[in-house]
């Protein structure tokens, strides 16, 4: 499948040296490769990553460091796809912000069960819909939400927003493009978890924007995946911008409607 402008690979540039030397291998191309924190890391031999890992005689202390750096590589490449931007790669459970607001309170704890029990999210294809005014975290949840994820679990998992969504169809139009309609299509139906924020103010709030996010939803509804949907609209004005049968497939089974009912959080500077 083509490559979409929605999920990224970590970015790769030339080290200083462009060439490492492996005291068993000999010289190796150099490169650093970015990382989800916002820091770069430089690469290894990879044929002393392959022998750790595929050889049948290897200390075990060397299989143990290749194993775990596969899984930090994997996870790192997971975390980087997201879509989860600067702003909000800190965002966590531990630091969502409740104070003595039982409805916050209830918001996190709903989230986290969300994360933590993904392994049934998944296999129920379990959606969520964070409804609420604006500045009142429902991002800082999602964000939180894919990290633990992604995390716990080894899921894939991608955060976007509507109008990307429709941003990203539309540009497979143009001659040039490299990517058709489909091919964005089916990205968005291949994560474990979508997460689709700002609905209600995506570029089109016509019949195309509408169709188009009801298409995706039904998408990863026939074949079970979970979807979570964020929108400062209320449930009742939702189908205006997602079409009545998608938020109905959003409804269904054990799905949960998580209201964000406090102020915004933003003047509180």
């Amino acid at each position: 499948m083509a490559d979409s402008s929605i999920r990224k690979i970590p970015a790769k540039k030339r080290g200083e040296p462009m060439f490492a030397s492996c005291p068993e291998h000999g010289q190796f191309d150099s490169w650093l490769e970015e990382q989800f924190d916002g820091s770069w890391k430089a690469n290894s031999c990879k044929q002393c990553q392959w022998q750790a890992l595929n050889w049948k005689h290897v200390d075990p202390a060397k299989r143990t460091a290749a194993v775990a750096a596969k899984r930090a590589d994997i996870e790192n490449q997971l975390l980087v796809g997201s879509g989860i931007t600067p702003r909000f790669r800190d965002c966590s459970f531990d630091n969502f912000a409740i104070g003595t607001d039982d409805g916050k309170r209830a918001a996190l704890e709903s989230c986290r069960r969300y994360a933590e029990g993904f392994e049934s999210v998944l296999r129920e294809g379990r959606s969520q819909l964070l409804l609420g005014n604006l500045g009142t975290g429902k991002t800082h949840l999602a964000s939180a939400i894919v990290q633990a994820v992604i995390r716990l679990h080894g899921a894939s998992a991608l955060i976007t927003t509507a109008s990307e969504i429709v941003r990203a169809v539309k540009a497979t139009f143009a001659k040039s493009s490299k990517i058709s309609e489909r091919d964005v299509l089916d990205e968005l139906a291949s994560v474990d978890l979508l997460v689709i924020d700002e609905v209600g103010v995506q570029v089109s709030t016509g019949d195309f924007g509408a169709g188009l996010l009801h298409e995706v939803i039904d998408r990863r509804y026939q074949q079970v995946l979970p979807t979570i949907v964020i929108s400062n609209v209320t449930a009742e004005d939702l189908p205006r911008y997602i079409g009545d049968r998608a938020l109905d497939r959003l409804r269904q089974g054990s799905s949960r409607l998580v209201r964000f009912t406090w102020d915004s959080a933003r003047g509180d500077a």
